[in-house]
């Protein structure tokens, strides 16, 4: 049995090796992937540089870096707490 496709003749066969062809292609890309995560907090802190233009900007990130430190602690001492 053959299809008209475009105004073509198409074999099922083709089609159905085009369908497997195509989902073995989006499969083997999406597995593909780039490099690989982090492992730890403190490698993923290090990979991503924070550069600030301006002085204000500067002293939002200081405050930023403040407040997950101190989130930090925080966190470190209720699972202290808990144990």
């Amino acid at each position: 049995m053959t299809y008209m496709i475009f105004g073509r003749a198409v074999p099922k066969q083709y089609l159905s090796m085009a369908t497997l062809g195509s989902i073995a292609g989006v499969f083997a890309y999406s597995r593909s992937g780039s490099a690989a995560a982090p492992k730890t907090v403190d490698e993923a802190k290090k990979s991503v540089p924070i550069n600030a233009g301006s002085s204000e900007e500067e002293a939002l990130m200081d405050s930023i870096r403040k407040f997950i430190a101190d989130a930090e602690k925080e966190d470190n001492a209720t699972a202290a707490s808990k144990h």
